[in-house]
């Protein structure tokens, strides 16, 4: 599909409305609106931790194709949010982003899954909760799922209204865990100490 952007500006969402996919017009502080607009702050936050830990050799490997992938992910996510639930073609691009398994379960959420036993199973056990922090990546993969955990609870207020795919709401869920695992996994990697909460202080 090719997509062409030759004007960024056009003065139309001047007085608080925007159109979304399919035409139709919508107050910027819709539910259908504000949904989207979280998911693309999520994949701000995801760019932003994808360029810091491109920095380190020791995450760069491993972390670069599974960033392009998530922040391709949300970008279509976005685009599903932004269709009106009576879009004559909404079905068939929610067809087109499902990709069911054999089991029932979904593609995207079984990677993720995976990716996240594989991190966990090197990593000391809990006592007590993570505190943010420790580092640059750590920081900023704790404001990623923060992020995202807003977003999941958006979309669940959303559906009183607008309608949510099961699949997407289970990927944000899921995405939440990932980058409170990609964060502690990032600290080991980097030999940096995690702060934990210390409720006896």
């Amino acid at each position: 599909m090719s997509i062409r952007l030759s004007k960024i500006y056009t003065r139309s969402g001047d007085k608080g409305m925007t159109r979304v996919v399919g035409g139709d017009q919508q107050r910027k502080d819709s539910l259908l609106v504000d949904s989207y607009g979280e998911v693309d702050e999520l994949n701000s936050h995801v760019g932003l931790l994808r360029a810091l830990a491109s920095q380190h050799t020791e995450l760069r490997e491993a972390s670069e194709p599974i960033f392009q992938t998530i922040q391709n992910d949300l970008f279509d996510i976005g685009a599903l949010l932004a269709t009106m639930p009576d879009n004559k073609d909404l079905a068939a691009r929610l067809d087109a982003f499902k990709k069911p398994l054999e089991d029932g379960s979904d593609q995207r959420i079984n990677a993720l899954e995976q990716q996240i036993d594989a991190w966990n199973e090197h990593l000391p056990e809990l006592n007590s909760f993570v505190l943010p922090g420790g580092g640059l990546v750590n920081a900023q993969a704790n404001v990623a799922r923060t992020v995202c955990r807003r977003l999941e609870r958006l979309l669940v207020q959303r559906q009183d209204a607008y309608p949510v795919e099961p699949v997407i709401l289970a990927y944000i869920n899921r995405l939440s865990d990932f980058f409170f695992v990609y964060g502690r996994w990032a600290s080991a990697q980097l030999g940096e100490a995690e702060l934990l909460w210390d409720m006896n202080r």
